[in-house]
Formats: structure tokens, sequence, C-alpha cells
């Protein structure tokens, strides 16, 4: 019997060092087997990997990578098939809302990037205020609305689609040209801390 036992245990070690996977899924967290070896993850780096987006912590810095990962992989000098430009992946009009409007600079000046992409949170913030008071909390079509959410769905869509999806609990919702929605933008940026952002209707962008 002892010999039965030391055999099993050792095919158990040979079973783990061969890099064994396995995810367990609960509500709270994922684990994952690698050469014996145990990660456990929260939900929300969990949520990550499965959308294959780096998770860098639920700051604005997390928020604002999460979204840059999405919309170009991070790269400030990317131009997209429908002419949208750099790590934020911003539309010429957007900029012109701005005050920006040499988009050599843009693409070749990150701070740049980096200022006008929270200046136009700063913008929907503004806008969407209302919605944001209303909405926070609720569930549509089984997704929690957070202010995050709200911001990073305002930044795909444009703020005026974000009001049409809350105020219609979920019955207009705008894709993009590549079929991303609002709906899965309030749920893939979800939760994040955006209290940094200032509501604010006129930023000012320093190009």
């Amino acid at each position: 019997m002892k010999k039965v036992i030391v055999l099993l245990s050792l095919l158990l070690l040979v079973i783990l060092a061969s890099g064994f996977s396995e995810n367990k899924n609960n509500s709270n967290s994922t684990v994952k087997f690698t050469s014996s070896l145990a990660t456990v993850l929260t939900e929300e780096e969990s949520f990550s990997v499965n959308y294959n987006i780096p998770f860098t912590g639920k700051s604005y810095n997390g928020f604002k990578n999460a979204i840059a990962f999405k919309e170009s992989r991070g790269r400030y000098h990317v131009i997209n098939s429908l002419g949208y430009l750099g790590k934020y992946q911003f539309g010429k009009a957007t900029l012109n809302r701005l005050k920006i409007y040499d988009t050599n600079l843009f693409l070749n000046t990150p701070q740049l990037q980096e200022d006008a992409f929270l200046a136009l949170c700063s913008i929907n913030k503004w806008i969407l205020r209302k919605d944001i008071q209303r909405s926070v909390g609720k569930n549509i079509n089984g997704v929690k609305i957070t202010e995050s959410g709200i911001l990073a769905a305002a930044h795909l869509g444009g703020a005026g689609n974000v009001k049409k999806y809350l105020r219609s609990f979920g019955d207009e919702s705008f894709k993009d040209a590549y079929g991303s929605s609002v709906q899965h933008y309030i749920k893939l940026f979800s939760g994040y801390d955006t209290s940094f952002i200032e509501a604010n209707r006129k930023p000012t962008v320093r190009s």
C-alpha cells in the first residue's frame, strides 16, 4: 500500500512538472497551474487575460493603458485603415475640437496624445455628468454600469451614442466600423478609478 501511495505521488508530481494547466473559475478568482507553480488571479486580472488586455491596475493609468492597448496596442505612430490616429485612435474632427490641427505633430508628440486623451475624457465626463449620476450602479443587459465604462464607451462612439444607450436602457447600442459596441466597451472597461478625471466643458491642450 505504501508503495502504491508513493508511486501515485510521483506520478502527480510528473504531471504538474510537465506543464499541466487548469483554469478553475469562480466568482472571485482564477487559478492557473503552470510547471507546478500556482498563480491566483483576481476577477479583474482574469477578465483582462480573457480579452488579451494587459492588467496594470485600476487607477487612471490602468484605465488609459487598457484603452490604448485595445485601440492601437499602445503605439503612438499608428494610423488605422479609417484614418484614426495615434495611441488612442483620434479622428481628425475630434482633434480639431481640441484645437489640434497638425496631425504630423500629433503623431510624433506622445505627451500631446496623452494630454488629448485626458482632455477628451474631461469633455465626455462633463457632457455625461447627469447620465453618470443616474446610471452608475445599475445593470443594463446584464452589464454593471460604471463611470469608467461610460467614459470608455464615449471614447469609442461619442458621448451622444452613450446617452442613447443609457437612456434607452440598452435598446440603442452604437457599433463602430470594426463592430465594437458601446455595450462591449462599458463591460470591458468597467470598474477603473476615473475620479482623477475632472469634468470640464473646455479643457486646454497645449500643442
